[in-house]
C-alpha cells in the first residue's frame, strides 16, 4: 500500500503501560509455574456486581426476548431513565446538572480519549505523573502538551502556580481527583485555585472523578461542581466501573453544562454530533443495572463494596505506616502510591517484587517521569490475597 498514516502515533509509546506488566508476568510463570502471584497492578475490582444490579439486568434481558417489550438502538446519548437517575445523583451531592446536560458512555476511558475529537490545536496542561490516556489520546492528535509536576513536597496536588512561565491561554486542562494514580485528592480551596485560572485564563477543565464514591472526608468536593464558574469551565466524566464493580459491563458518563461555550460554539452541541456518528450508544440491560446501581439500594450495596476495598487499602496503608515509607492515597482512594524504598526506579522496584515476594504492582515511571521513583498498588483484591501481600512486603520493605 502506498497510504499515509498518522505519524503521531509514532510519538507515544509502542507498549501500554499494562501490556508491558502483562509480558513481564507471563514470563515470570513460564519458568516458575508454581508460584502464588498476587495481583495488586491493574484497577480492577474483584468483588461481584451488587444483587440489585444482577436482578435489573436479568430483567431487562428478559425484556429483550419478548416482542411488547423489546428494544433496538439505544439513544445515543442514553436512556431518559438513566439520566434522570444521574441527574439525582448529582442533586444528592448539592449540585443541580439538567439530564439533557448528562451523556451516558461505555466508560470514562472511552469519553476521556475521544473528547478530543472535538477540540481544536489547543495547548493542553496535563499533571505528571497521570493516567495514559490523557496523554496518550493527546498525542495521537499532535497537540503540544505542557506538564505540571506532581511531587513528594506538594502532596502530588499540583497547583495553578506551579505551572512553567508562559501563556496558558485557552488551555485545555486535565484534573483526576481522587487521582490515578497517586490516591491524592484536592479539598475544595485546592480545585477553587484551578477553576479561578480557568476561568481567568479561558481555559477548559476536563475533570476525571472516576473515583469519587471513594470520597470520605467532608472537605473533598464529590464533583468539580461544587466550585463556583466551574459550569462555565468544566467537562466532568465518571463512571460506574468502580463504584459499582462495572469494569467487565462498561458503563459511564460525561456531563457537558449548556453553558459550557467557545465564543458562540456550544461544547455541548459539539459533543452531541460526535457521539450521533461515532457511537451507537449503551445497550438497554447495561442502562437498566446501572440505574439500579444508583437506587437506595443500589447505593447501599456497592458503598459496602467500596468499604470492604477500603478497609484493604488501610491494611496496606498501616503497613507503610510502620515502615516509615512516604505514600499518597489510600483514605480517599483504592489506590496506594508509595515511595521505593532505598531509592531505586520503580522498574527495578516491579522486578523485585515479582521474583522475590511473587507481587505485581505497576511502576509509577508508567505514569510519566514524575513516578519514576514511585510505585501503585490497587486495594482491589481479595482481604485474603490482601492480607498476605501484607505480610510478604513486610519481609522485605
Amino acid at each position: 500500500m502506498n497510504i499515509n498514516t498518522n505519524t503521531n502515533f509514532n510519538n507515544i509509546k509502542q507498549t501500554y503501560l499494562f501490556s508491558e506488566i502483562a509480558a513481564r508476568v507471563r514470563a515470570y510463570e513460564a519458568e516458575h509455574p508454581d508460584a502464588k502471584i498476587i495481583r495488586m497492578g491493574i484497577g480492577d475490582v474483584t468483588l461481584p456486581l451488587p444483587e440489585e444490579v444482577v436482578n435489573a439486568m436479568v430483567k431487562a434481558c428478559q425484556e429483550m426476548g419478548v416482542k411488547e417489550t423489546f428494544r433496538g438502538y439505544p439513544p445515543e446519548y442514553g436512556y431518559g431513565f438513566l439520566r434522570d437517575a444521574i441527574s439525582i445523583h448529582y442533586a444528592d451531592l448539592g449540585v443541580s446538572i439538567a439530564p439533557d446536560s448528562i451523556f451516558v458512555s461505555d466508560g470514562a476511558k472511552s469519553d476521556l480519549g475521544n473528547l478530543v475529537d472535538i477540540f481544536g490545536n489547543n495547548p493542553v496542561i496535563i499533571p505528571d505523573p497521570v493516567y495514559p490516556v490523557y496523554v496518550d489520546s493527546n498525542t495521537m492528535s499532535g497537540n503540544k502538551i505542557t506538564y505540571i509536576n506532581g511531587t513528594k513536597e506538594n502532596g502530588f496536588l499540583p497547583s495553578p502556580a506551579e505551572l512553567p512561565e508562559g501563556d496558558h491561554k485557552g488551555s485545555v486542562i486535565y484534573l483526576c481527583s481522587p487521582n490515578n494514580p497517586t490516591g491524592a485528592v484536592y479539598d475544595k480551596k485546592a480545585l477553587t485555585a484551578w477553576v479561578d485560572f480557568a476561568v481567568s485564563t479561558g481555559s477548559l477543565i476536563i475533570y476525571d472523578s472516576a473515583y469519587e464514591a471513594f470520597i470520605a472526608e467532608d472537605d473533598i468536593p464529590h464533583t468539580i461542581y461544587e466550585i463556583p464558574g466551574a459550569y462555565e469551565c468544566a467537562i466532568e466524566v465518571c463512571s460506574f466501573s468502580k463504584f459499582a464493580g462495572f469494569t467487565g459491563v462498561r458503563c459511564g458518563w460525561t456531563v457537558i453544562p449548556d453553558s459550557l461555550k467557545s465564543g458562540e460554539a456550544s461544547i455541548a452541541a459539539l459533543w452531541k454530533r460526535r457521539q450521533a456518528t461515532k457511537f451507537n450508544g449503551v445497550s438497554y440491560p447495561v442502562q437498566r443495572a446501572a440505574e439500579a446501581a444508583l437506587s437506595d439500594e443500589g447505593i447501599s450495596a456497592c458503598v459496602k463494596n467500596i468499604n470492604y476495598y477500603k478497609e484493604n487499602a488501610k491494611l496496606i496503608t498501616d503497613l507503610l505506616n510502620e515502615k516509615g515509607i512516604f505514600y499518597t492515597g489510600g483514605s480517599n482512594s483504592p489506590y496506594v502510591w508509595l515511595e521505593c524504598p532505598e531509592g531505586v526506579g520503580s522498574w527495578e522496584f516491579f522486578d523485585k517484587l515479582l521474583n522475590e515476594v511473587q507481587i505485581v504492582g505497576t511502576p509509577g515511571e508508567g505514569f510519566g517521569k514524575g513516578g519514576d521513583r514511585y510505585f501503585r498498588i490497587t486495594a482491589f483484591g481479595s482481604r485474603e490475597n490482601t492480607m498476605e501481600a501484607v505480610e510478604r512486603l513486610r519481609n522485605i520493605l
